[in-house]
């Protein structure tokens, strides 16, 4: 461990070797792995781990108890993984007992200043947040999601893999897996097309993906017989499959609706 003599680090803190700048606190039970950063005036309560690699800048504040008037402080956990960049400000509270008793965040992240991941929720890998993107609590957000600055996202909504949320839209239903939402309130406005051809899908994968959107969205009959449509049609593809699990697995909000074509 490499420490700045202005950095106060409390007795049953874990810390490997790891550098703590100037003016940073790190509470008991927070756990730091090896190759983690934190430059400078960082606030971590525990418990809480942070991940091998993941650079942490100024002024942020990980662990603290959530903003829940039902939380007694109980010991719940803040899990943050390997190889995140958590950029000026941004917040991420633990969970709570009643939710789980965890907040993780998975590899790879990107969240730059002042978003917010509030308790409670599920964050996969290479998951990006623009400036001042606030989550709240219970939300899951599938790999690679990207959220557009400002964006708010209403707690137990769940955010597909590979989705794509524009800056200030306000989100209060799930947004299916390769999708791109818009708007306030948002709606969907077709799929992520730019993020998949830049993270490697197949030609054919996306035009399944659109085929099954548009017949699931556009056509005709009732939404349930639409999906039954989809799994008959377009089951075989792994993307359009779990695009079907996503919506068949989704209980605590409705799904968000495709805005209507002109």
């Amino acid at each position: 461990m490499r420490a700045h003599p202005t950095a106060i680090i409390e007795e049953g803190a874990e810390i490997g070797d790891a550098e703590i700048g100037p003016f940073c606190h790190v509470g008991d039970g927070v756990k730091i792995h090896d190759g983690a950063i934190l430059k400078s005036h960082v606030v971590i309560e525990g418990p809480t781990e942070i991940g091998p690699r993941t650079q942490v800048y100024p002024f942020c504040v990980l662990g603290e108890p959530p903003q829940h008037l039902g939380c007694k402080g109980e010991g719940a956990r803040l899990v943050i993984g390997a190889d995140n960049i958590i950029r000026e400000h941004v917040t991420m509270h633990r969970g709570t007992v009643a939710g789980g008793a965890l907040t993780s965040v998975g590899d790879g992240g990107f969240f730059m200043v002042g978003s917010h991941i509030a308790h409670d929720c599920r964050v996969g890998d290479k998951v990006i947040l623009a400036n001042g993107a606030a989550v709240g609590g219970h939300v899951h957000i599938g790999d690679q999601a990207f959220l557009g600055g400002m964006c708010a996202i209403h707690q137990h909504c769940r955010i597909g893999e590979h989705s794509f949320v524009g800056g200030c839209a306000a989100v209060t239903s799930d947004i299916i897996p390769y999708a791109s939402a818009v708007g306030n309130h948002a709606r969907l406005v077709g799929l992520n097309v730019v993020g998949l051809k830049r993270r490697g899908f197949s030609r054919a994968a996306i035009h399944d993906l659109r085929a099954a959107y548009r017949l699931l969205f556009y056509g005709d009959a009732v939404f349930k017989e639409r999906l039954g449509l989809v799994r008959d049609k377009f089951g075989s593809s792994p993307e359009v499959s779990r695009l079907i699990d996503f919506i068949e697995t989704g209980k605590a909000r409705p799904l968000m609706p495709a805005a209507r074509e002109d």
